[in-house]
């Protein structure tokens, strides 16, 4: 059954240390493209979020976004830059003999005044281990995945409905033009001979093989027949590929749906009958419902 590009999905990991939260939603888009918003720190996993979901989700944009709380104090390894804080100490020694603070200890340098510079204490978080994250995250992304994928095929069926009862309208429409092309070719028989009729009055008699030659021409030229049977093959693919178990089927049936569209516009074409025209309206409207639903399709 078809799939719906749009959706929304959502999981989450947590453990004792963190908690890890996945949102993802599609969109429309020709090809699959994925974005994911993750913390930088953690940018190691970003490769395998898009090949994850690449694996499953075959069509769309699809924007991830990753958010990593992390409980408790940090810990690691706390350094001192030894020679930023001697250049540090040096400068305001400096400044102290440059200026005359007046005796008081205003001036004098403290570990304090120090210890507040930047870069003279760092505080160094401890290594994470780069496969216990990307594992937990696509725990949680994997639930994400399932949420949405079942979103996009509740929306699929919505849309493959949708489909197939505009295709049983085209197939009806397609029946009445079926039905009413033959007694096209009769009426500009029948209008023909009347129409000479009129003209001459009876002062020529116009033989009736001559009428029948210009019937065949006529005809002929408003043979819609083939795009009939082609009309009919589409509807019965279109029908195929909906109902079928195919995925990333969406670009075959927007080709399906131009071919359609191809063998409306010949028919109405050639069709030279007011009705017949009518009918391929009324047809082409419903293909571009179709069309329309097509591009919401993976």
């Amino acid at each position: 059954m078809i799939r719906s590009m749009t959706g929304f999905g959502r999981g989450d990991f947590t453990d004792d240390k963190k908690s890890i939260t996945v949102e993802m939603k599609g969109v429309n888009h020709r090809y699959c493209d994925v974005y994911v918003k993750i913390p930088r720190k953690y940018a190691f996993a970003e490769e395998k979020i898009k090949s994850t979901v690449k694996d499953r989700l075959k069509r769309g944009k699809i924007e991830v976004s990753i958010s990593v709380d992390v409980f408790g104090q940090a810990t690691g390894a706390i350094l001192v830059n030894m020679e930023a804080a001697k250049q540090y100490y040096n400068a305001f020694k400096e400044l102290e003999q440059a200026f005359d603070f007046g005796g008081s200890d205003r001036g004098r340098v403290s570990l304090k005044m120090l210890a507040d510079m930047p870069d003279v204490i760092k505080c160094m978080p401890e290594a994470e281990d780069e496969d216990l994250i990307t594992s937990q995250i696509m725990s949680a992304l994997n639930k994400a995945l399932d949420g949405m994928v079942e979103m996009k095929k509740t929306e699929g069926e919505r849309i493959a409905k949708d489909i197939l009862d505009r295709a049983e309208i085209i197939r009806g429409l397609k029946n009445r033009i079926q039905d009413r092309a033959p007694l096209v070719v009769r009426e500009y028989k029948e209008k023909m001979k009347e129409r000479l009729d009129d003209i001459l009055q009876g002062a020529v008699q116009v033989p009736e093989d001559r009428i029948l030659v210009e019937a065949a021409v006529f005809a002929d030229k408003a043979d819609i027949t083939e795009e009939l049977v082609r009309l009919d093959s589409h509807l019965s693919q279109l029908e195929n590929f909906v109902e079928g178990d195919s995925d990333a089927i969406g670009k075959k049936i927007d080709f399906l749906v131009q071919e359609m569209n191809r063998e409306a516009n010949t028919i109405g074409s050639k069709s030279n009958d007011t009705e017949i025209t009518g009918l391929m309206i009324d047809m082409k409207a419903e293909i571009e419902k179709i069309r329309e639903q097509v591009q919401n399709i993976a």
